[in-house]
């Protein structure tokens, strides 16, 4: 049957609109022909070997200093195992409870423990390179640039506590100072300094009693693709974090390139598609909404798990009082979860305590949480065994618990909070510095 005249001029209109609407938006035609997420990946293959998932005692120690109850009696009844690797635990920069963050001994151990997924938080050196690094500028306390010639070229050097004065020891050194090769030649160490240092030697020290220098004589630093490669030959999943510059954008090289915010995000995903890694395998993530809806937007296939990572709450915002859930201006990029669902956005990422809140002797969702569900959002918290240990022999449990902490005092109440977030929040996966602690609830739990 041949279409009527009619079916054909209102055919005619809408593509003429579409094709008006397309070249008069802010990027216009050839923008969106320029970005679009075309590209067909092409699947590498997995290896075949398996990793044998090993958790050591940590997860049992926490499971016997458990207060009495039924969640203690179902994590008893697994402890035999077996246990296998499980997307709900997520190596947070690899295992930094004991080694260095974002190296490959940190990812190989986190694997290990049966993390499915393991982030590199991402930035870039002078040369516009990717590199796994929590910050932009954090070199002169997660590696030893300072004990290097590379000392000269950090942004701030090295400058000795002066007790007299009451000013602390400080440094500042960025991976934008130096090029990927330069980055490629340090050690990663366990972040930390020694604020009262008077020597470079002093200041690389500082590790949080509770944490241990025992794996950190000289972690093997990764470019981004690298962390790729390693990643993938491990057996597990991505989670890349877009980090926030520490520099001006865009960013101006030395020989006078310009990097902008949107070179900075398409280059994270196009190292992806070059590695021939599926999309349903990546959760990129930012705590910038305009590099998310960047993705959403324009590399659709890998936008779709594009995950929000929530941190408006510090701001004079409580999850638990939606009346204080207001935008303070129109360049504040807080949005409500069902704002976030109408952008596009799918995946939403608190820090775990504005998921919870306290009532009385329980621990239960947050009104965030409720509202997150609401809006149908997948949700992801951050970050286990990152405080210090809940029995508080070491200090505070402080920033994580902070909306439970009367509710937590012993290092077992670790499991009890997950169950929360887990079976009442709903979470699809936590970030972990140890794995194996998560590993154990997920298998016991069937997640």
């Amino acid at each position: 049957m041949k279409p009527t005249r009619s079916v054909l001029l209102i055919a005619v209109c809408l593509a003429t609109v579409f094709a008006v609407s397309t070249v008069a938006s802010a990027d216009g035609f050839w923008g969106w022909w320029k970005h679009r997420d075309y590209e067909r990946v092409k699947p590498r293959k997995r290896p075949k070997k398996r990793i044998n998932v090993q958790l050591g005692p940590r997860p049992y120690y926490l499971v016997n200093d458990m207060d009495p109850g039924p969640l203690k009696d179902d994590l008893l009844e697994c402890r035999e195992g077996p246990f296998r690797r499980t997307d709900f635990s997520i190596g947070h920069r690899g295992a930094p409870v004991q080694f260095p963050e974002h190296t490959k001994e940190s990812y190989e151990a986190a694997a290990r423990m049966g993390a499915g997924i393991l982030e590199c938080d991402v930035t870039f050196t002078s040369d516009f390179e990717l590199v796994c690094r929590h910050s932009q500028c954090d070199l002169h306390t997660t590696t030893n640039i300072l004990a290097t010639p590379l000392a000269e070229k950090c942004s701030e050097p090295f400058v000795p506590a002066d007790p007299e004065a009451g000013t602390p020891a400080s440094a500042l050194c960025c991976t934008s100072d130096i090029t990927l090769a330069e980055y490629k030649t340090l050690c990663g160490k366990m972040d930390a300094s020694d604020p009262t240092a008077t020597t470079v030697e002093e200041y690389l020290g500082g590790t949080a009693r509770w944490r241990t220098d025992l794996y950190s004589s000289c972690g093997t630093l990764l470019s981004h693709a690298e962390s790729i490669d390693l990643i993938y030959d491990l057996g597990g999943k991505f989670t890349p974090e877009l980090k926030g510059p520490s520099v001006e954008m865009p960013f101006t090289a030395d020989d006078g390139m310009e990097y902008t915010q949107e070179d900075y995000a398409q280059k994270m995903i196009d190292e992806y598609k070059e590695a021939g890694i599926r999309p349903r395998d990546v959760w990129a993530q930012s705590f910038n909404l305009n590099d998310v809806l960047y993705w959403i937007n324009y590399t659709p296939r890998f936008g779709r798990q594009a995950v929000f990572l929530e941190s408006a709450y510090y701001n004079g915002r409580d999850a638990n009082d939606p009346s204080t859930w207001v935008r303070e201006n129109d360049e504040d990029l807080y949005r409500m979860p069902d704002e976030l669902r109408e952008l596009g956005v799918r995946w939403f990422a608190p820090p775990m305590q504005n998921l919870i809140a306290a009532d009385g002797d329980l621990i239960v969702p947050s009104a965030l949480a409720h509202a997150a569900r609401s809006a149908r959002l997948r949700i992801i918290a951050w970050t286990i065994e990152r405080s210090n240990p809940l029995s508080g022999a070491f200090g505070s449990p402080g920033f994580y618990y902070s909306s439970v902490l009367d509710n937590v005092n012993n290092d077992g109440d670790l499991y009890e909070v997950l169950d929360v977030l887990a079976f009442d929040v709903g979470i699809r996966g936590i970030f972990t510095d140890w794995p194996a602690t998560v590993t154990y609830y997920a298998n016991c739990m069937g997640l």
